[in-house]
């Protein structure tokens, strides 16, 4: 297996089923079997008839059974205990070798590290576990990024595909959203100086590899629900057939015919009426869950957030790369009435110096295509882009020949932002610009004001394209019962045609980390479950909040702590594939229940007349499968009862295949599937099994 985060291992693999296998034995330990109480009374059940079976090879006469069909009796009776062991460690197996994998990443490189200033700026040989929080590396073509770090300087090509397992590789560099690095990850072209910015122990891959350990058992709150009513089942089938004893004591006695019914066929009749077949899948599809989740490159931090994001019912997305393609291109600088369109360009394109994102970029090659070139200038203050100001620039030197002696401030971004700073300098914004800038969202394309000092200069605008194929997947969530929200921080405008194109139920325009966090609330207290994705620090707060987090694998380490998932492929689209796991994960569940509490019918119909027709002959009419003897009826109930697991295993790890249908529609497809099924696959089953053991005369 490649050492990445997807595993390529089949179902059945042999790196998994021998594992798993030893992991069946292993589990027969009664503190593991007690975890799990419906398979607990398997286990009991399977020891109790085992020591009959000694009794009966000592004292043939006593029990009234042959020991030959005590002793069947008592291998499928274990054969169903290891069945239940096998695929909760089969999908424990898949856990295992993700680890592995993660674990294989982790090597002792050796790093170029930056010397101490006063001894001269050199590059020295450094041990990664040496380097520290803060330290400064060279790597090179060739070299293994030491540790998660921030690139200062250098653009380089950069092979994660041991993280994230795209082989395509990607562009690291200095500013912007592209500068983060990753350790175990590779450089294959020039160069960058990165600053450390964990210490060892604290890395990503290190965070991954303690999530995939420690997010292995964790029972979610639905799966203790589910187990609880399991053994209130368990616990009413375990009283009627302990009270079936003296029934049949009384009933002999009574009739004067018939023979006392067996303990070993009491063992059987319980052991197939009560929820084994879910009992015994249950531990294995909360493992899977998880594990779909990580063959998606998304690592949970524990099993209630898979299970969580089956729940949820309001979807927060960011417009921008999820709903859009993200990559906002200046099309078109508008002037304000007066304003030269060069002197606009010239602004916009001085105000962007410093932007390294693409919507930054694309403005000054808007302007040099205008024919304008980047000439240097003097800056006296570089203005960052913030969440709070929404807007960014820069300050320049007084303009030479001028009476004004101020410094010239050029600012770029929304127009509401802009206009409350002109307006706090005590300017104001012509109505024309407005009207333009109401025209340019109605477009869809999203309008950037810009400003020298007091005067708004005009406007740039920016278009993006919504998605392709992205309305029909909101429609699949509205169908769902799922509400979409888009989050923007465009004006109203904008965002309701964006919305509209889109097709998602509704929209927050111009939303601060604040509006983030308090949406988030206001649907948590109406009883909705949230889902979000983030990357940056300013999304900590509603990752924490939000009940299912999806942090991009290439954001902060701050969304990564905040969310309770990380996605290594850093695709906001991820989000609703995330739901659709774990709504397949909710639907495994409740299907394999279905099933498991359907097919006991079949059983009932094979058994109770097998145990009580020599004392009451009439019961021979329930034998409607017409199975040839008793003893074959018990029989091949409890083999099928084993034999079913096995079956179901490929199911309860691939997981119920999710439509997005609505849940009245999804609730009679299950049952006519799984409950429907569940109710003639055992009558079949149990029939040929009991063909195949007259047939080699083991009955």
């Amino acid at each position: 297996m490649t050492a990445n985060t997807k595993t390529s291992l089949s179902l059945f693999d042999a790196a998994l089923v021998k594992p798993a296998l030893w992991g069946a034995f292993a589990k027969l330990n009664p503190r593991t079997q007690w975890r799990n109480p419906v398979m607990f009374i398997v286990y009991i059940g399977s020891i109790l008839t085992s020591m009959l079976w000694v009794h009966a090879l000592s004292f043939p006469g006593d029990t009234g059974m042959k020991p030959a069909f005590v002793l069947a009796v008592t291998i499928w009776l274990w054969f169903t205990v290891l069945f239940a062991n096998f695929a909760e460690a089969l999908a424990e197996g898949r856990s295992k070798a993700q680890a592995a994998s993660l674990r294989g990443l982790r090597k002792d490189t050796w790093a170029k590290k930056l010397s101490e200033p006063h001894h001269g700026a050199q590059w020295l040989p450094e041990q990664a576990p040496n380097l520290r929080k803060g330290d400064v590396v060279l790597v090179e073509t060739g070299d293994v990024i030491p540790l998660d770090g921030e690139v200062i300087e250098g653009v380089a090509s950069v092979d994660e595909s041991a993280i994230t397992g795209e082989s395509a590789p990607v562009v690291r560099e200095s500013g912007g959203d592209f500068s983060a690095v990753t350790g175990g990850t590779r450089v294959l072209s020039d160069w960058l100086v990165v600053r450390i910015s964990v210490n060892p122990g604290e890395s990503f891959l290190d965070r991954m590899i303690g999530m995939v350990e420690a997010a292995k058992r964790q029972k979610t709150p639905n799966e203790i629900a589910l187990t609880i009513l399991l053994v209130a089942l368990t616990i009413v089938f375990l009283m009627v057939t302990v009270t079936l004893l003296p029934f049949s004591v009384f009933s002999v006695e009574a009739a004067g015919a018939g023979t006392v019914v067996s303990l070993t066929a009491l063992v059987a009749l319980l052991v197939c009426l009560i929820p084994t077949t879910i009992g015994g899948l249950l531990s294995a599809v909360g493992v899977a869950g998880m594990s779909r989740m990580m063959q998606a490159n998304v690592i949970a931090t524990s099993g209630r957030a898979v299970e969580a994001a089956g729940d949820v019912d309001v979807l927060l997305l960011d417009k921008t790369g999820t709903i859009t393609h993200g990559n906002r291109q200046a099309s078109a600088f508008l002037p304000a009435p007066g304003v030269p369109k060069g002197r606009l360009a010239r602004a916009a394109m001085l105000a962007s110096m410093a932007d390294e994102t693409p919507e930054g970029r694309s403005i000054v090659e808007l302007a040099r295509r205008d024919g304008l070139e980047a000439s240097a200038v003097e800056v006296l203050r570089y203005v960052p882009f913030t969440a709070q100001t929404r807007m960014s620039g820069v300050d320049l030197p007084a303009a030479p020949n001028s009476l004004d002696t101020d410094a010239m401030l050029l600012r770029k971004g929304a127009v509401d932002a802009i206009r409350r700073h002109v307006e706090s300098m005590g300017g104001s914004v012509p109505a024309e610009m407005l009207r333009a800038a109401e025209e340019t969202a109605r477009r869809g394309s999203t309008p950037l004001a810009v400003s020298e000092g007091n005067r708004v200069l005009g406007v740039v605008e920016l278009k993006d394209i919504v998605k392709t194929g992205i309305k029909e997947r909101f429609a699949e969530l509205r169908r769902m019962g799922i509400k979409t929200v888009m989050i923007t921080g465009d004006n109203k405008l904008t965002a309701a045609a964006i919305a509209a194109e889109a097709g998602v139920d509704d929209f927050l325009a111009e939303a601060t980390p604040e509006d983030k966090l308090a949406l988030i609330r206001k649907y948590q207290a109406q009883g909705r479950l949230v889902a979000m994705t983030g990357d940056g620090t300013n999304d900590a707060p509603a990752l924490a909040q939000a009940d299912v987090a999806v942090a991009m694998g290439s954001g902060t380490q701050a969304a990564k702590e905040a969310g309770n998932m990380v996605d290594l492929d850093s695709n906001p689209t991820k989000l609703l594939e995330v739901v659709e796991t774990g709504k397949a994960l909710l639907m495994t569940r409740g299907s394999l229940t279905t099933f498991s509490i359907a097919n006991d019918v079949a059983k009932y119909f094979a058994i109770i007349p097998a145990i009580f027709v020599s004392t009451y002959p009439q019961l021979g009419a329930l034998n409607v499968m017409r199975l040839a003897s008793p003893s074959s009826a018990i029989l091949s109930a409890v083999i099928f009862n084993a034999l079913v697991i096995v079956f179901l295993i490929p199911l309860a790890l691939k997981g119920v295949r999710y439509r997005p249908v609505g849940a009245a529609a999804l609730l009679r497809r299950n049952l006519a599937i799984y409950g429907l099924g569940g109710l003639l696959v055992p009558f079949i089953g149990i029939k040929l099994i009991d063909w195949l053991l007259v047939a080699v005369h083991l009955v």
